[in-house]
C-alpha cells in the first residue's frame, strides 16, 4: 500500500469502547442495542433507527457531558499515542462519527484532533439543559452519510484511509482509498467481510504501520510506537 495522507477515525467502538447512544439509553438499553447492532450490521438503515433511538432516549445536556467524559475514560489505550504518531509523520486525522458533536468532540479534545476535522449529528436543549431536538439533516444520521461527509470534505490530502467497526464505515470507500475495520471492540462479519484491513487486537498502532505503506517511520513518536505491536499481532489484508 501507498503512504497515506489523510486518516479517519470512527468514534464508537473504535476511538474508544463505548457505544454512546447506548450508553444514554437507560432502562431502554436492550432495545436501543438491538437497533444501533441491526444498522451497525447492515440490516437496518440508519435512518430507520437514528431518530427512533434518540426520541426514545431524549438525552440532556447533562448527560451527553456525561457520555463525553465516558468516552475519554474509556479510550483505546493507544488512541492518543496513534494519533499523535500519525500526525508526527505529517498524516492529517479527522474523526468521522453518526454520534452526538458535543460527546464526540470531547473524544477528538483529548486525541488532539481540532474541532474543524470533526464531524458528528448536533443536538439542541432548551435553557434547562432538556433535550430539544436534533440535527434531522446530518449526513451521518442515513445510510450513505459518511460517504456524503467526505465528499463534503474534498480537499483533504490523498489518499485517504478510514477506520471504524460498522458498515457506515466501510459505506465511506469511496471515496476513501481503503477501509482498514478495528474489531478490537466489535467484530461484525458483514464489515470485517468487506474491508481492505482488519486489525483484531485491542490496539490503534497496527494503523500507523498500515498508513506508513511501505515507508519506514520518520519520527521518535512513530517509531516508539511501532514497537509497542506485539511480534505476533496479524493484520488481515485481502
Amino acid at each position: 500500500m501507498p503512504r497515506f495522507a489523510t486518516v479517519i477515525f470512527d468514534c464508537d467502538s473504535t476511538l474508544s469502547a463505548v457505544e454512546g447512544i447506548d450508553e444514554l439509553a437507560g432502562p431502554h438499553r436492550e432495545a436501543s442495542s438491538a437497533l444501533t447492532n441491526a444498522a451497525m450490521r447492515g440490516e437496518l438503515r440508519l435512518e430507520d433507527v437514528y431518530g427512533r433511538r434518540l426520541e426514545l432516549i431524549r438525552p440532556s445536556r447533562a448527560q451527553i457531558e456525561a457520555l463525553g467524559r465516558l468516552y475519554v475514560e474509556r479510550l483505546v489505550p493507544d488512541a492518543r499515542e496513534t494519533i499523535a504518531a500519525l500526525r508526527a509523520e505529517g498524516i492529517a486525522v479527522r474523526i468521522v462519527s453518526g454520534g452526538l458533536l458535543p460527546a464526540v468532540r470531547a473524544v477528538a479534545r483529548a486525541v488532539g484532533v481540532p474541532d474543524e476535522h470533526v464531524a458528528a449529528v448536533d443536538v439542541w436543549f432548551d435553557p434547562r439543559g432538556a433535550f430539544a431536538g436534533w440535527d434531522s439533516h446530518s449526513p451521518l444520521a442515513r445510510s450513505l452519510g459518511k460517504r456524503a461527509q467526505l465528499e463534503r470534505w474534498n480537499g483533504m490530502p490523498r489518499p485517504v484511509m478510514i477506520v471504524g467497526d460498522g458498515i457506515t464505515d466501510l459505506e465511506a470507500r469511496p471515496p476513501a482509498d481503503i477501509f482498514v475495520a478495528f474489531a478490537g471492540i466489535s467484530a461484525r462479519d458483514p464489515v470485517l467481510a468487506g474491508a481492505d484491513a482488519v486489525i483484531r487486537i485491542r490496539s490503534l498502532a497496527p494503523v500507523l504501520r498500515l498508513a506508513l505503506g511501505e515507508d519506514e517511520p520518520r519520527t521518535l513518536e512513530a517509531r516508539a510506537l511501532l514497537a509497542t505491536i506485539p511480534n505476533h499481532t496479524t493484520v488481515t489484508t485481502f
